[in-house]
């Protein structure tokens, strides 16, 4: 499985990324953090406007991992419904955590619009599409629970879904104006940017070979420098690969891939997402489909990429749209999702003055930049504790064979059953 974005579309298309060196000294700051995704980045941004000396170390480049291939959807909120949240959190933090994401697309187009983020921010909403009677019956549960809580959510019928999507597949959608879609590797480019204005310091190409306690802090060594530093974040995600690699065993990781077409047609247009809202439908093996700007079909499924999944995201698309018919794949990308058993987010302490922060399971635009604004705030005292689970979490059971069974399913679900997807 290559984990590749040589030929995505986010990267041809985003504004260019701030022009950083590998770190080659050795320094002292207040907090480290290792991985520039949405996480870090709104941490280092948010706690250098406090006053907090940051160094963030990356190993690749800004964005490099999921923060830089995903969908791009800025939802409310998590996958789980909000009332599986308060079985596991209890009432009172199940509340404290939905409130917390229920305004995370706030935080995320506050953040464009104060700091001018060039990241083909549309806030039209997003519609998680219903297919068949599981579906539409899961939609309603899901629109019951998150309109007892306050939020401003719709149940379409399947005339109006259809309408909205341009599709004849579905049988109804939960629409959630809250929501929007950007361009996310963009956004990460532009949250680099900011932290970098508000005095933070990013380092690329600069590994973390090491984390090593030294009395009241903590050193990460790299291969030509290294940081001494009173607290560390963890802000890899999936992409835990450096000294602490048994965080990687927190999580399972699955691959989620995406194709992008050339720009469609103005009469297609008029057809196909006309509001340009962003989607994902309620199939087990779930998909994705949303438009950027320039008018191009972005579909996404689960797995890696490869000529199985291309057929089948050929195929997919014509079912859903069969008007598209000089369907051309201009794009195909894939990343890394870390998915926790509980499908929470977790910020850990793994021990004293050394956090991690993983675990959004394929939801990481909104939570990833409040959890980075919150520990900002945690660190400066300005909140008692954060809206996310704090436990240390035990080695995920079976973790191999959970990624090899969502892998080889993904595979099996492409190959042999894509004439009965929507059935």
């Amino acid at each position: 499985m290559i984990d590749s974005d040589c030929n995505s579309l986010w990267r041809a298309s985003s504004p260019a990324a701030p022009e950083l060196t590998s770190l080659s000294s050795d320094m002292v700051v207040d907090v480290a953090i290792v991985g520039a995704g949405f996480t870090g980045l709104s941490a280092a941004l948010h706690l250098a406007k406090k006053g907090f000396s940051v160094v963030v170390l990356e190993a690749q480049e800004v964005g490099f991992g999921g923060s830089g291939r995903n969908v791009g959807l800025a939802n409310a909120g998590l996958w789980l419904e909000p009332d599986e949240l308060d079985k596991q959190l209890g009432l009172e933090d199940g509340k404290r955590l939905y409130d917390a994401l229920s305004v995370a697309p706030d935080t995320v187009f506050s953040l464009i619009d104060e700091y001018q983020i060039e990241c083909e921010a549309t806030r039209h909403g997003t519609l998680h599409a219903g297919v068949g009677k599981a579906g539409l019956a899961q939609l309603q549960r899901r629109c019951d629970q998150l309109q007892q809580r306050g939020a401003p959510v719709q149940l379409l019928g399947m005339s109006d879904a259809q309408t909205r999507i341009g599709s004849e597949k579905f049988c109804g959608a939960l629409f959630d104006p809250r929501a929007g879609t950007i361009q996310p590797l963009a956004y990460a480019r532009g949250l680099a940017h900011a932290a970098l204005k508000e005095g933070a310091t990013i380092f690329e190409y600069s590994p973390v070979t090491s984390i090593v306690p030294e009395q009241d802090s903590w050193k990460l060594d790299t291969e030509k420098g290294s940081v001494s530093a009173e607290k560390v974040v963890l802000a890899t995600n999936a992409y835990c690969e450096f000294g602490v690699q048994e965080q990687a065993r927190k999580f399972v990781p699955i691959f989620y891939s995406q194709l992008a077409t050339k720009p469609l047609t103005e009469k297609e247009l008029e057809r196909v997402l006309p509001n340009k809202e962003g989607c994902w439908d309620t199939c087990t093996v779930m998909s994705s489909f949303r438009l950027d700007q320039q008018g191009r079909l972005i579909f996404g499924g689960m797995g890696g990429t490869g000529q199985r999944l291309t057929n089948w995201a050929t195929q997919r698309v014509h079912e859903l749209f069969p008007t598209l018919s000089n369907l051309e794949w201009d794009y195909c990308w894939t990343g890394k999702i870390a998915y926790s058993e509980d499908h929470l987010p977790h910020c850990q302490q793994l021990q004293r003055g050394l956090f991690s922060v993983a675990g959004y399971s394929g939801r990481g635009i909104g939570p990833g930049t409040v959890m980075g604004k919150e520990l900002a705030h945690w660190f400066a005292g300005d909140i008692e504790s954060l809206s996310a689970p704090t436990s240390v979490l035990r080695d995920t059971p079976l973790r191999e064979l959970k990624r090899v069974f969502y892998e080889v399913g993904a595979k099996a679900y492409h190959l042999g059953q894509s004439k009965h997807l929507l059935t």
